[in-house]
C-alpha cells in the first residue's frame, strides 16, 4: 500500500484542504497519516476524521520583534528532529503540505530522506513558511493565476483549492427549514470567518431594516458575537458557528457576503454563489485577502467592497447590484478551470509517489 503523510496547521485553513483530499486518497489506496503540532486546531479536526495523528514541536518564525523569537527556533529544531524520526519510521512515498509553520520541519525532514514533497499555497503570494519549504518541494500548487510568477516555473501548478465534497451536497429546503426561513424571499448568507468579523457584523445589523424588506438573512457571526436583541427578528437568524448543516445553508443562499480568505472564496466559487467580498484590511493583515478578492473580481466571480469603504449605502448597493447581476457571476464561475482541484492534486501525488 502506498503511504502519504499530510501536514499543515495553525488555522483551519491549513487543514480543511487536507481533509478534502482524504476521501480521494483513500480511493487511490493510500495509507494516510498526519503530522501537526501537539495541540493545534489541526489535531482535533484530523482525529475527528479518523486519521492517525502525530504531534511535533512547533515554533513561529516572525519578521518582527517578539521575545518568543529567542525560544521558538529551539522549538523548530526539536520539531525537525521529531519529524525526521517519524519520516524514517513511516517511510512515506510522498508528503503533502498545506503550509503553516508546523509544516516546515516536516518538509525539511522529508527532503533529508529524499521523500518527494508537494506544497499547496492558498494565498496570492507565498507566506514565510511556504517560502522556506518551496526549495524542498517537487511541485507547488496554487489557487490564483497571479501567484505563478512568485513560484519556480518548473514547480508551479495552478490547481485551485480542494473543496470538501459534502459542501456540494447541500439541500436548499433543508437549509431554509433549519434556519426557519421561507421560500418567499431570496436569502443572503453572511460569513465573517471562524472568529467572526466585527466590522461586517455591525454593518449588516445596521442595514437589516433595509435588507429585510427584500431579502432574508442568515448571519454566521462568530463566537461571542451574537446580538441577543435581534433574536426573533422575522427573516433574520444568527449563529455563532455552524458545522454539519452548513452545506444546507450554502444551498439555501442566493448571495453570500464574506471575508476573502482563500479557502472560503474557493468554496464559494465551487458552489457557484454570487458574492460580495469584504477583505480584511491591510492594516490588520499582510494584505493577502485584498489580493485574493481582487483576483476573484478580475475573473468576474465577485464584487469587492473594501472594509474602509463599508457604509450602509455602499454595502446595500453592492448587495443589490450583485444580486441583480447574479446570472453573470454564476456564468463566469461555471466556466472557471479551478473547479477540479482534488483530481489535479491527487494526480500530482500519484506522479510523485511512483517516481
Amino acid at each position: 500500500m502506498k503511504k502519504i503523510i499530510l501536514t499543515g496547521g495553525g488555522t483551519a485553513g491549513h487543514v480543511t484542504p487536507n481533509l478534502a483530499l482524504i476521501p480521494s486518497l483513500r480511493e487511490h489506496g493510500y495509507e494516510i497519516r498526519y503530522i501537526g503540532s501537539y495541540q493545534g486546531i489541526e489535531r482535533k479536526l484530523i482525529e475527528e476524521a479518523g486519521i492517525p495523528y502525530d504531534g511535533i514541536s512547533s515554533g513561529k518564525l516572525r519578521r518582527y520583534f517578539d521575545l518568543k523569537n529567542f525560544t521558538d527556533p529551539f522549538r523548530v529544531i526539536k520539531g525537525y528532529a521529531e519529524a525526521r524520526k517519524l519520516i524514517k519510521h513511516y517511510r512515506p512515498d510522498v508528503v503533502f503540505s498545506k503550509g503553516g509553520f508546523v509544516a516546515v520541519p516536516v518538509v525539511l525532514a522529508a527532503k533529508h530522506y529524499r521523500v518527494p514533497v508537494i506544497i499547496h499555497e492558498s494565498d496570492m503570494t507565498p507566506g514565510l513558511a511556504n517560502k522556506l519549504c518551496i526549495p524542498s518541494a517537487r511541485k507547488v500548487c496554487c489557487n490564483f493565476p497571479e501567484t505563478l510568477p512568485y513560484l519556480p516555473q518548473e514547480k508551479a501548478v495552478l490547481t485551485g483549492s480542494p473543496i470538501r465534497a459534502e459542501l456540494l451536497t447541500g439541500d436548499r429546503l433543508s437549509g431554509l427549514s433549519y434556519a426557519g426561513l421561507s421560500t418567499d424571499k431570496p436569502v443572503i448568507l453572511v460569513i465573517g470567518g471562524s472568529l467572526g468579523a466585527v466590522a461586517i457584523n455591525q454593518a449588516i445589523r445596521r442595514l437589516l431594516p433595509r435588507l429585510l424588506a427584500e431579502y432574508q438573512v442568515i448571519h454566521i457571526c462568530g463566537k461571542d458575537h451574537l446580538e441577543e436583541s435581534l433574536n426573533g427578528t422575522p427573516g433574520y437568524v444568527q449563529y455563532e458557528y455552524v458545522d454539519a448543516p452548513l452545506k444546507d445553508l450554502f444551498a439555501a443562499a442566493d448571495l453570500i457576503v464574506s471575508r476573502a480568505g482563500a479557502n472560503s472564496i474557493c468554496e464559494i466559487l465551487a458552489l457557484r454563489k454570487p458574492n460580495v467580498l469584504i477583505p480584511l484590511s491591510a492594516a490588520a493583515s499582510r494584505g493577502d485577502q485584498i489580493l485574493n478578492a481582487n483576483s476573484f473580481a478580475g475573473q468576474g466571480f465577485s464584487t469587492v467592497l473594501m472594509e474602509e469603504s463599508v457604509t450602509d449605502d455602499t454595502l446595500y448597493r453592492a448587495i443589490a447590484d450583485t444580486y441583480s447581476r447574479r446570472g453573470e457571476f454564476i456564468h463566469q464561475m461555471e466556466h472557471s478551470h479551478l473547479n477540479n482541484a482534488i483530481n489535479t492534486i491527487v494526480g500530482l501525488i500519484e506522479e510523485c509517489a511512483v517516481s
